[in-house]
């Protein structure tokens, strides 16, 4: 069995047991990594196209380790302009174990979901700014939502000193 997965930006046919070098990965050497974005599988019969990707496949890997490279020598020359460039580069790597291929019945892990830190922001000053109700000094962003929990109508479009206003 094979298969055509998206890994770190690039595509690549990868079957059991083969170690492939992809871009680095962030995770640690020895970690497990799951990708979900198969595009095709084939068992040598029949052969599944995704659109884009195969829902419910997936390709497990274990990270072998990080390395870099060979190096690339990049090499620039204008003729008869005295213009010359040598540069060097090393690419970073990961080199993975593919540990198996499933076809169907692999599920994407459940992601938290965490406030976002500027909401979480506002919701703190809101609660600080009611206990002192100091209205004045508030933004009209913190003075929108103590409206919209007190349930005053049409407070996307009223202005600041309309906001105070109401809330007073």
């Amino acid at each position: 069995m094979y298969a055509i997965v998206e890994i770190a930006g690039q595509q690549f046919k990868v079957a059991k047991d083969q170690r492939v070098y992809v871009h680095r990965l962030p995770e640690a050497e020895g970690s497990e990594v799951t990708f979900d974005n198969v595009l095709l599988l084939g068992d040598g019969t029949s052969i599944t196209v995704g659109a884009p990707a195969i829902k419910g496949a997936a390709v497990t890997a274990k990270i072998l380790n990080h390395l870099k490279g060979n190096k690339v020598i990049v090499f620039k020359k204008k003729r008869r302009k005295g213009y010359q460039k040598k540069n060097g580069h090393r690419q970073y790597l990961s080199e993975i174990l593919i540990e198996s291929i499933a076809a169907s019945g692999a599920t994407k892990p459940a992601k938290k979901a965490a406030p976002k830190k500027e909401e979480a922001k506002v919701e703190e000053k809101v609660n600080k700014k009611e206990k002192s109700d100091d209205l004045s000094s508030m933004t009209v962003a913190e003075l929108r939502a103590i409206a919209k929990e007190k349930g005053v109508e049409g407070y996307s479009s009223m202005k600041k000193a309309e906001l105070v206003t109401a809330l007073s």
